[in-house]
Parts: structure tokens; sequence; C-alpha cells
């Protein structure tokens, strides 16, 4: 199975996209049997990864709308072990790679070594940990390095220069700038600063950069294309229209929306 890098080398070849597409789902909402048929909809529809959000009970990171997804998923008893059950089925079936998105105490809990080795032998190939601080994240980072699981460090708009340069270097697989100062949801705009700091951080690093929070929009995802960002991730706009109505128009919906965000970056 390929890897986060090896995505974003293989889009760096002159004839691929510039911008990969990186979709955000929540597991279990409505139920896993839908998240699992959801993967194989955006890995048929224009997805280069997917980001795959483990529920958890107080998602700090995370706006109204992917909280209350969070949310119905635990009420259902969408459960860690369930959800890497239910992607060991559908990895094998899918060309991008699977990029875990989960708060930490989960992974504390469980134990790092073994929430790696089980995430890796369900499919998962990258992990992103909203709440784990730089300062803290070579316990995390070490062991992953060796389980070859990608941790993605979080970048914030208010990061200062310096620690902008050691996220940079410690990130694996690729950078994740967060575009506004607050939580994940849908915005009509995305700030110009979000333009300065790409620049910025490109000439700290040539490592990819991926642009989330906020963007909910093709024209917005083009932008993030324009600016000169490696990949748009696009998460609520997701979760809501997988959640409006029943599962079968819930994924027609994330179907279409997925082909006109990829149509967008691709013009």
């Amino acid at each position: 199975m390929i890897s986060v890098s090896q995505t974003f080398e293989a889009l760096r070849s002159p004839d691929r996209p510039s911008c990969a597409l990186i979709p955000f789902i929540t597991a279990g909402d409505p139920d896993l049997e839908t998240t699992a048929k959801a993967l194989k909809v955006l890995d048929d529809n224009g997805a280069d990864l997917i980001e795959l959000g483990v529920p958890y009970s107080d998602p700090l990171a995370d706006g109204p709308v992917i909280q209350a997804a969070a949310t119905r998923a635990l009420n259902r008893g969408t459960r860690l072990d369930g959800v890497l059950e239910m992607l060991e089925t559908v990895s094998p079936t899918l060309k991008a790679p699977i990029i875990l998105f989960t708060y930490y105490n989960p992974i504390l809990h469980r134990g790092i070594p073994k929430f790696l080795k089980q995430i890796y032998d369900a499919g998962a190939r990258g992990l992103v940990v909203p709440d784990l601080p730089l300062e803290e994240a070579e316990i995390l980072l070490a062991p992953a390095r060796e389980q070859g699981i990608e941790v993605t460090l979080l970048v914030a708009p208010t990061s200062s220069r310096e620690r902008i340069e050691a996220i940079a270097r410690q990130s694996q697989g690729f950078i994740y700038l967060v575009s506004v100062t607050g939580v994940t949801g849908m915005r009509t705009q995305v700030q110009g600063r979000v333009r300065d700091l790409l620049d910025q951080m490109r000439a700290l690093t040539d490592k990819p950069i991926g642009v989330g929070f906020g963007i909910s929009q093709p024209e917005q995802a083009r932008q993030m294309r324009d600016w000169g960002a490696d990949a748009a991730i696009v998460g609520s706009a997701f979760v809501k229209r997988l959640a409006d109505g029943s599962p079968e128009q819930g994924l027609e919906a994330i179907a279409d929306f997925c082909k006109s965000l990829r149509s967008a970056i691709d013009a």
C-alpha cells in the first residue's frame, strides 16, 4: 500500500495535478457500513488521500458539524475497534492512503505501540492528532516512524516563524496548515493570511503543505492550488452532505461534491 509521502511525490510529477484533494469523513456516521461505502466513493471520485475521523467524546478542534457527527456515531455504538475492523476490510480496495484523525487520549489509553500496530494492520498509513503539541510529539513520532505510520503535525495561523520551522522539521508525510484560528467548519472565504503563511512555509521547507479547516467550496479548493498548497483538506462540507437524507442520498451527494472539487483543482 502506497504511503502518504509517496502519494505526494507522485502528485509532484509532471503528468499529475500538483494539488491533492483530501476529503474527511467521520467513521460511524451514519453507520460503519455507510462509512466503508463512503471511503470507496471518495476513492473513486477524485480523492488522493482520505482523512478518517475516529469519533471522540470531547473533540476540541472540531466545529459543530463534525462534533454532531461524532456524537451520533458514539451514540450508535461506534468504537475504535469497530472502525479498524471496517477499515481492514475496505482498505485493500482503495488507492488513496487513509490518514486516521484521532485525539491523543485513545492512543494513550490503548498504548502507543499497540495502537500504531493496529491501525497499520487495518490499512492506515497516516495519523493526525490535533491535541498533541510539538513539545510532546516525539513520544509518538519515533515509534510511528518505525511502524510505517506518518504523523502529520499542525501549524496554526498564529504560529511564529521559529515554531513553524520546528514543526516542519518534525512533521511526517506533509504539514497541516490550519487556515483559521478556531475549530473546523464551513466558511465562505479563506483568510488571505493563508497565502502569506504558505509563502513563508515554502521558504522554510520543501515538505508538502496541506491546508484545512474552513475549505468548503470548489473555488476555495482551486484557490489553495493557486496559492501553492500541495493539498486542500475538506471536512465539514463532506460530513454534512453524508449526513443529510438517507445513506444512499448521502453517498450520492459526496460523490458529486468530490467530483466538483476535483474538477475545480484540475481546471
